[in-house]
């Protein structure tokens, strides 16, 4: 599109634009829709601070794309706004409360049979959902501004969720979106912290909204919970050590140092969001996408362990979890297998877990047979090395 200068008359309907934002939002099945500028210099020395540190881990595209992150109107020429959305996720459960909810989910670390997956990725890939409605609220825009306009193409934007080298944490700060915990995750004292983040970049000059103050206080639950301290400080998380990192991110061979403190976590992590006090405001999702998908909530380790490649593709479909291949799958099912071997399950129950594991020796990659072999030890360590939540 080429740019265009705005006529007078559009500036005088700027506010009713944004009433009408925050109307279709809602519909669309956004929680919260802000504005910000697109200036993130306040967040730009912490940044390149936690890169020169190498807390990124194996995840080069955040160097790679450093000087992108800083300035957005790279991303899209003439941007000076950020419209910033969320989309909650949390699945409806009819049966229980919130609190009861994460109860739940919690007593499910500690029944080493059970596999847990994180909560987000239960349901449909969210990057093609949000993306999708963003794009609706962006393309509606867009012909409300042409329709005020004369000349139609004015309006310049993109949308973006989680997909772009853009700082979309402190464009929801800013724009009053929530504050950044003390785990670097946003959060709102109304709405918790399990909802997506969005963005569209746009050359219209929306009135920016303003940043909420913080209420972490004294309160340090999440740093406390992390199973591998990946929160190293208020505010300061080393991906290199976080759960969500090494079963999602991480190419490779997961540190044996870790192995143990991962449990029954096949997929991601949600510890220090279950504990988060400001989460018993959670919201649940009106999005059917997010709903869970194959009993991922309920699977257990041998289920999953006995699922094929055709399985998991199958099965997967649609899913965030796809993207990191059958190999990283049973790569972490496998650690998970290996601590339930090392837990106080059943005989018999191990005796199984041993077989299934043996059996998968025969079709394995280098990487799943490493992860298998260590498992198998595990058998040796009943009660040597109890996992210390939280230390």
């Amino acid at each position: 599109m080429h740019s265009q200068a705005f006529s007078s008359e559009l500036h005088n309907q700027l506010e009713g634009i944004r009433s009408w934002l925050n109307i279709r939002a809602h519909e669309l099945g956004f929680g919260q829709l802000r504005i910000s500028d697109t200036d993130v210099s306040e967040a730009v020395p912490k940044l390149a601070s936690w890169l020169a540190e190498g807390r990124h881990g194996e995840m080069g595209y955040m160097e790679r794309h450093a000087s992108l992150r800083a300035q957005p109107d790279q991303l899209q020429a003439g941007a000076i706004r950020s419209i910033c959305v969320t989309m909650p996720y949390l699945p409806q459960n009819s049966s229980k409360t919130t609190e009861e909810q994460f109860s739940a989910e919690l007593a499910r670390l500690e029944q080493p049979q059970e596999a847990v997956i994180s909560l987000y990725a239960r349901g449909r890939d969210y990057h093609k959902i949000l993306r999708a409605k963003l794009q609706i609220l962006a393309t509606e825009l867009e012909e409300k501004i042409a329709h005020w306009q004369s000349n139609a193409g004015g309006l310049q934007y993109r949308v973006f969720t989680d997909s772009a080298p853009i700082m979309e944490v402190e464009l929801a700060r800013k724009a009053g979106l929530g504050w950044r915990g003390k785990h670097t995750l946003l959060l709102h004292r109304e709405f918790g912290s399990f909802f997506f983040l969005g963005e569209i970049l746009i050359n219209l000059p929306l009135a920016v909204d303003e940043p909420v103050e913080p209420h972490c206080g004294s309160c340090q639950a999440c740093i406390d919970i992390c199973p591998t301290q990946a929160i190293t400080a208020p505010y300061a998380l080393d991906a290199r050590r976080c759960i969500s990192y090494l079963t999602i991110e991480h190419p490779g061979s997961i540190p044996v140092e870790f192995r143990r403190a991962i449990g029954n976590r096949v997929y991601g992590c949600d510890d220090c969001q279950l504990v988060c006090p400001w989460n018993k405001y959670a919201q649940h999702t009106s999005v059917p996408d997010f709903a869970e998908r194959h009993q991922l909530g309920n699977a257990t380790l041998v289920e999953l362990w006995s699922w094929s490649e055709t399985h998991f593709n199958q099965r997967h479909e649609g899913s965030a979890i796809r993207r990191i291949g059958y190999s990283r799958w049973r790569r972490n099912l496998a650690i998970a297998l290996g601590n339930a071997l090392a837990s106080d399950l059943d005989m018999q129950s191990k005796e199984d877990i041993t077989n299934q594991l043996r059996d998968g020796l025969q079709n394995a990659d280098l990487l799943v047979t490493e992860h298998i072999t260590w498992a198998l030890e595990q058998s040796k360590h009943y009660g040597s090395h109890p996992v210390d939540r939280g230390k």
